[in-house]
């Protein structure tokens, strides 16, 4: 059957050319359709209590959203002009300062001195919008940039919609230098990898247009988070790229079989469709291992990147023979020599020092593990984010002149009274770093008569069923002091109201680092079992994949251990992203390595010279999928200006690198040493299985086996 559907593929590859590039049409409109989350804490799980708090905001107090506005050195009239306006823009369901909330017939001397300061800092005056659309949403979006445009300089938009409407501006410029870098550097890879000058090109139009396919695909998602958007993309460009290799290797073995180039390719593709499948599983686990995370931007990256490996299969077997074959003259006759030289020799010497490199391997993993398993880990979005962005530097000024670094709101039911509010408020005044608290008893006990105060300050505070309290903090969130200060309010609040609900930009962080350690747990053990399970299937041996991951999980262990000796840290989504894509991507190279191995051993030779000549055949491959993935993600980590962007390419260049390195030194040693167990523990270790089927099989090549496991 496949052989079959080869031919009617290659039978018109113009033709199949032109469908794929009219389906390009559809993908890009995708693509322009399919809308991007710049929140991350929108990803949280529904069943937190402080997610839960966010849906009370938006619905009963209209509140879904808040911003900050800091206006310094501007007189009255200027920022009662500025709260009109700024209460005219879509979107906006409220909007106050102090004085402007409560009427110039209230002196503010009538005010306490703690809420006075809440709103006014020397010259500078505080005022809050609040926001019917979610943090995240477009409308939220929009309000913030028309909120811009009528503040001047001295005027400092604040908050976490501020923020993200900044993350989305800078990815949006950011993202297609990622793109030009990548493409530019991957060429110079394969353009030193392949012995046709024009091959390269014609890889990075086959996968460019898979790239396409996937993201434009993601319109039936609804959205994709903007991480997802950064770097799925990249990371489809440096997994997928080895399937275009093996083709193209199986494409040459044929020609030199089957005069006919078209009957030469059928055949190739036939040989490659089975073995390509086999060499993505892995990569395919390692993605929806991220699906079983409660934080749910884990299941947009795994079906996002996991999508794109299936993608990429499907256009190395239709479209990439359909350009071989119209270029195929072009591609012979601009080919060269090839730049790689003989491993033989390399490893013959790994062999003989195979003592060393053992040595070397068992020594590196307690403190690989060690060091990765105390790599310090921040969880505060900002952290993640140039300190130049508006946003930021107008949440310092919210520091400077407020003693506000965070906000809480505290929701509790309309039935508490207000003699345990006022008891409640003076318990949270006292809680370490609370520098305001502000809520309608707050403003109607300090003197103010009820009908002085606007119906639009009973609807910010007040709701048929429930009422709300907010709090300055000078603790930043996702702090050790914060988790503290988070832990007191709730043992206050919960006193007095035991459903109340702590939200807020601090609150949801804390529930985040919570979600993720769990989450932490659960993926890297998911992608490990089911990286085992494969693995265990193609050998037939339970030793083989464990010796196989634990190589891998040592890259993996060093690549992330590195920032704990260098003194850094991470971004909380770095580690369990490595730990998943690292692992599913480049235990193939492993795979290639032993699969060799055991061809050779299969074939009747010793297993010295079996590891030797493993290793040998093997390591061009590796060095061109390590440096094509290194390639891939290294220009976005050294250009990028989102340091979370930056970390998590940072740690997959790398990665590739120190895996491609494990791989090709101790792994050909460590199966040198480990045979004989491998034998005794392995089904048909050393020995083809008997036939079960009369049909006769192409000739097998020697790399066949090796990429039903993983790809060249």
């Amino acid at each position: 059957m496949i052989h079959k559907l080869a031919r009617r593929i290659t039978g018109n590859p113009k033709f199949v050319l032109f469908v794929a590039a009219l389906l390009l049409i559809p993908a890009l409109l995708g693509y322009i359709g399919t809308r991007t989350n710049y929140d991350v804490l929108s990803y949280l799980p529904e069943d937190v209590r402080s997610v839960q708090g966010e849906k009370l905001l938006e619905e009963p107090f209209q509140a879904a959203a808040t911003s900050m506005v800091v206006v310094e050195g501007m007189p009255p009239s200027y920022t009662d002009d500025l709260l009109e306006s700024i209460r005219k823009v879509p979107h906006v369901s409220n909007a106050f300062w102090l004085s402007g909330t409560l009427g110039i017939q209230v002196p503010t001397d009538m005010l306490p001195a703690k809420l006075r300061e809440s709103f006014y800092a020397g010259d500078a005056t505080l005022m809050i919008v609040q926001f019917d659309t979610a943090l995240s949403a477009d409308e939220t979006m929009d309000a913030i940039v028309e909120i811009r445009k009528l503040t001047n300089e001295k005027c400092f938009v604040a908050g976490m919609s501020a923020m993200v409407q900044d993350i989305k501006e800078l990815v949006i410029s950011e993202l297609p230098i990622y793109t030009v870098i990548a493409v530019i550097l991957m060429l110079t890879v394969l353009l030193l990898s392949f012995e046709s000058y024009v091959m390269p090109f014609l890889l990075l139009a086959n996968i460019g247009m898979a790239i396409l396919y996937n993201m434009g695909s993601n319109i039936f998602l609804g959205q994709i988070s903007y991480i997802t958007k950064a770097i799925a993309a990249i990371l489809q460009l440096g997994v997928t790229v080895d399937y275009s290799i093996f083709l193209y290797h199986r494409y040459e073995e044929e020609k030199e079989k089957n005069a006919d180039k078209r009957e030469a390719m059928a055949n190739a593709i036939t040989a490659a469709f089975t073995s390509l499948s086999g060499s993505s599983l892995t990569t395919i686990a390692g993605f929806l291992a991220l699906c079983a995370m409660r934080f749910t931007m884990g299941r947009d990256m795994g079906i996002v990147m996991a999508k794109g490996v299936v993608i990429g299969i499907v256009c190395v077997i239709v479209v990439l023979p359909c350009l071989f074959l119209v270029f195929d003259d072009a591609i012979e006759k601009y080919k060269h020599r090839s730049l790689f030289p003989d491993f033989t020799g390399f490893n013959r010497w790994l062999l003989r020092h195979r003592r060393l490199w053992i040595i070397l391997f068992l020594f590196a993993l307690v403190p690989a593990y060690y060091s990765q398993k105390n790599t310090d880990i921040y969880y505060q979005i900002s952290r993640s984010l140039p300190s130049s962005l508006p946003s930021l530097r107008s949440n310092e000024k919210l520091k400077e002149d407020f003693q506000t670094a965070t906000e809480h709101v505290v929701i509790l039911d309309r039935t508490v009274d207000n003699g345990k509010l006022g008891e409640m408020e003076e318990e949270l005044k006292a809680v370490p770093g609370i520098s305001h608290v502000v809520s309608y008893h707050s403003l109607i006990g300090s003197g103010i008569p009820d009908f002085f105060l606007p119906e639009r300050v009973r609807k910010i505070f007040l709701s048929d069923d429930y009422q709300l309290l907010m709090m300055t903090s000078d603790f930043e969130p996702a702090t050790d002091e914060t988790k503290e200060q988070l832990a007191d309010i709730q043992e206050i609040v919960h006193r007095y109201d035991p459903n109340a609900y702590l939200t807020g930009e601090a609150a949801m962080t804390e529930d985040l680092r919570e979600v993720f350690t769990r989450d932490n747990i659960t993926t890297n053990y998911l992608s490990i079992l089911s990286i085992f399970v494969i693995v265990m299937f193609v050998f037939r041996s339970f030793t083989v994949p464990a010796a196989l991951i634990l190589a891998i999980e040592l890259a993996i262990y060093i690549n992330q251990g590195l920032v704990y000796w260098m003194g850094g840290s991470i971004s909380f989504i770095a580690p369990i992203l490595i730990s998943a894509i690292q692992l599913g991507a480049t235990v193939d190279y492993a795979i290639l390595v032993t699969s060799r191995f055991q061809e050779e051993l299969r074939s009747g030779k010793g297993r010295e010279e079996a590891a030797i000549l493993a290793g040998a055949t093997s390591d061009a491959s590796i060095i061109t999928s390590s440096l094509g993935m290194f390639a891939a993600t290294v220009g976005v980590a050294v250009v990028s200006k989102m340091y979370l962007i930056k970390e998590v390419c940072m740690l997959l260049a790398r990665g590739a690198l120190i895996s491609a390195f494990i791989v090709a030194f101790m792994l050909p040693c460590i199966l040198y040493v480990l045979e004989p167990l491998f034998r005794r523990t392995s089904l048909h270790w050393d020995k083809l299985p008997a036939p079960k089927q009369k049909k006769q099989r192409s000739e097998a090549h020697p790399e066949e086996a090796a990429a039903s496991a993983a790809s060249l």
